[in-house]
């Protein structure tokens, strides 16, 4: 055997090593269980493989432009008023169908160009029309509403992201789905409570804290009488949780609140389930360096007051501030450890910037799963034996080339998987199934081309060689063009297909190797081997 060659030879071991280590890594027996085992700890299944939960949900867009038109109102409250410029009012005439249209009436006619100064100035998202009696209509651009709309939807991924990843659930899909109706496709394989997901998913955990002006009532009548019937200016009515004396909530209440917050969830730094003296469980929560401060300044200036802790728009706690307080601070109530657990869980995560809603759930059981996975692998393996069998009986020794170079291939096929972390689905096995056809498709090229130039009278180095020179660009264009159709799977398909795309394409890759590299080396350790005008078996 010539220097070259042998350091071909090592080369292919280093590879068949390499990628026996991304399939199994460092096993704790080698016995085939243990095997087994290190196998699936390193090789993750999709959701048709290992069961799970299947959703797509609909980010409800038009609650990013709610929210981002309220914001628009408040601050032009505030800079209507420090510019002294008088209005009658200023609303959304409807907030369900058009959320971007804010409506100001009754404009001092003496302001009026200040009055679009200051919209052109501060407002540079919306357009400004004048009506009749001195009113103005603000409309948001359309190409701001397209613009928050997507990224409510990618912000509603992201966060939705976190929440899953900090429920440890491995290998799960979550993407867009949809061509524009802002739908996201979750995917989690091997979930064992969907319920407990989907709520955290659906919470928007929005954390506010904000100065209680006045409660608990008994309900909204009781609210305004004891007030006269109109609230105080910037207040509202929302809400909670009526807290007793042993710090239980003992009925639902009402509460008077102030409009603005001193802090919200983008000022929380993290959050943490923990327990109070009483050994009850709770939140504990630490505020970020400019949160802390304007805490600091909001309960500085209000010790004897009460605040309110505010969650998804529901008073959840009332306490009265007795000192000042800096950056952190602390959720009680009547939690379960589950509840405190997924509660610090959903804050952390950040909210959503839109509801959502869910358009379809479909639940994939472990045994279908198993199923599955059974019926693919013995799909795969019956495939491969019939290849085997007929490259052996077809092309006799050359066949044990091209078997060697099969099982090669596959070797390193499901290394790369478990290399990477790449989740293996049911296309995927069809991938894995339809590479083993490639490899097929390349051998027999390469070995119909040795015979024919055999036939032709060339000995048995000649016609090795020519065969797998003439082959090789045929090879080249089928494997090319399959990729290219892989890859634009990958780009416009969704997670199984990607599965898909993935396993074809890199399959492709390796048989290259296998059945060019490879199956040469194979060939021309045969040849070393050699006698002088002995036939070739093939």
């Amino acid at each position: 055997m010539t220097k070259n060659l042998t350091a071909k030879v090592i080369l292919i071991i280093a590879v068949l090593i390499f990628f026996l280590f991304g399939i199994f890594g460092i096993p704790k027996s080698v016995a085939p269980s243990g095997l087994l085992a290190s196998m699936q700890e390193r090789i993750h299944l999709g959701l048709d493989l290992k069961g799970g939960t299947h959703l797509i949900l609909q980010v409800q867009v038009n609650d990013a432009i709610s929210a981002d038109s309220d914001r628009a109102v408040e601050r032009l409250k505030d800079d209507l008023k420090a510019k002294n410029i008088l209005y009658t009012e200023i609303a959304k005439p409807d907030t369900q169908q058009h959320p971007d249209v804010i409506n100001v009436n009754g404009v001092s006619p003496q302001s009026i160009a200040d009055f679009r100064s200051l919209v052109a100035d501060r407002l540079p998202d919306y357009d400004l029309t004048s009506g009749a009696n001195n009113s103005f209509t603000l409309t948001m651009k359309p190409s701001i509403v397209k613009d928050t709309k997507a990224k409510a939807q990618q912000q509603a991924i992201e966060t939705i992201r976190n929440r899953i990843d900090q429920l440890g659930v491995n290998e799960p899909v979550i993407q867009e789905h949809g061509l524009g109706d802002y739908q996201i496709l979750v995917q989690l394989p091997g979930v064992d409570d969907p319920a407990r997901v989907k709520e955290i998913m659906q919470s928007t955990a929005m954390l506010e804290i904000r100065q209680a002006l006045g409660g608990p009532y008994g309900s909204e009548q009781e609210a305004m009488q004891a007030n006269g019937g109109v609230l105080p200016p910037n207040s509202i009515l929302m809400k909670g949780r009526n807290i007793g004396a042993q710090g239980q909530p003992n009925s639902d209440a009402y509460w008077i609140i102030s409009r603005a917050s001193a802090v919200s969830g983008s000022d929380l730094r993290t959050a943490d389930a923990g327990r109070d003296e009483n050994q009850r469980p709770d939140v504990k929560f630490t505020l970020t360096g400019e949160g802390g401060r304007r805490f600091a300044a909001f309960t500085g200036a209000h010790v004897g007051e009460k605040l309110a802790v505010v969650l998804d728009n529901k008073v959840m706690e009332v306490a009265t501030i007795q000192e000042q307080i800096h950056d952190e601070g602390r959720i009680t109530g009547a939690f379960t450890e589950q509840q405190t657990q997924d509660l610090s869980l959903t804050l952390r995560s950040g909210a959503l910037p839109a509801g959502i809603k869910y358009l379809e759930e479909r639940t994939v059981g472990p045994s279908l799963g198993a199923d599955s996975i059974r019926a693919g692998v013995r799909a795969a393996l019956f495939g491969m034996i019939a290849v085997m069998v007929f490259m052996l009986f077809y092309y006799r020794l050359a066949g044990i080339n091209a078997d060697l170079g099969l099982i090669l291939n596959l070797v390193i096929l499901l290394g790369f998987l478990g290399f990477t972390g790449a989740t293996l689905t049911l296309p995927g096995i069809a991938g894995v199934i339809l590479t083993v056809g490639m490899g097929v498709d390349s051998n027999v090229l390469i070995f119909e081309r040795i015979r024919e130039e055999l036939r032709h009278g060339k000995t048995p180095p000649q016609a090795v060689d020519q065969g797998f020179k003439h082959a090789f660009v045929t090879i080249i264009d089928t494997h090319v063009t399959t990729i290219v159709s892989a890859i634009i799977l990958f780009l416009f398909g969704t997670g199984p297909v990607k599965g898909f795309a993935v396993t074809l394409s890199f399959g492709l890759f390796a048989n290259l190797f296998t059945s060019v590299f490879v199956s040469r080396v194979i060939f021309d350790a045969i040849l070393n081997r050699h006698q002088r005008g002995e036939a070739l078996s093939i």
